[in-house]
Order: structure tokens, then C-alpha cells, then sequence
């Protein structure tokens, strides 16, 4: 599968993610039947950011960690979109991951 092809399957799973909750990259390739893939996962969603309708801030590190924030415009800008959502961040993590965090293998 191209590179194209995986970050389109990524965006779309993305895309379901439901307001107010979040996932890992673990949990999207896992989803997406690569245990391994986290790491393409993150690729895509740095290749995200020109598309308008791909939640990137919702997708997290497996700790709930904001990992990612660095590849936002703005290095706050991830933490605000995740709280204008309702979801609590402290020191660049979500509080309640447990609650917060949606997988797609059982969602879907």
C-alpha cells in the first residue's frame, strides 16, 4: 500500500473520532491492522494539517500525552482545540485518558 493510500485510511478513521474524545496512533494502525505502524500513523497526521476536515488533535500518544503539539501552528494550539471540546489537559497530558480515549477496534 502507498503512503498515499495509508494516510487516506488513517484520515478517515480520524475523521470518526467523535467530538470530545481522543485516540493513540497505536490504536489507529492496530486498527488498521499494523500493530507496528504508530510511527505512519504520526507521519499522516503531520501530512494532516493541510486538510481542514481532519481532527489531528484528536489523536494522542498511548498515555494521552499531546506529543504531537509541536507539528500545530502553534505550540498551544492542539491543548486549546482538545478544551474547547471539554477534554481537561494538564502539563501537555488529558486527564481521564481512560475515559477519554476512543478505539476504533471497538467502536467500529
Amino acid at each position: 500500500m502507498s503512503d498515499t493510500g495509508f494516510f487516506e485510511k488513517v484520515f478517515d478513521v480520524v475523521r470518526k473520532i467523535p467530538y470530545g474524545r481522543a485516540t493513540s496512533y497505536g490504536a489507529i494502525a492496530n486498527y488498521l491492522g499494523g500493530k507496528t505502524g504508530a510511527r505512519m500513523v504520526g507521519y499522516a497526521m503531520n501530512a494532516s494539517h493541510r486538510l481542514p476536515d481532519v481532527p489531528a488533535h484528536r489523536v494522542l500518544n498511548r498515555n494521552g500525552m499531546l506529543t504531537g503539539k509541536h507539528n500545530f501552528p502553534h505550540p498551544d494550539l492542539m491543548q486549546q482545540l482538545l478544551e474547547n471540546e471539554g477534554v481537561e489537559v494538564q502539563n501537555d497530558k488529558v486527564l481521564h485518558w481512560d475515559t477519554i480515549f476512543w478505539d476504533p477496534n471497538k467502536e467500529l
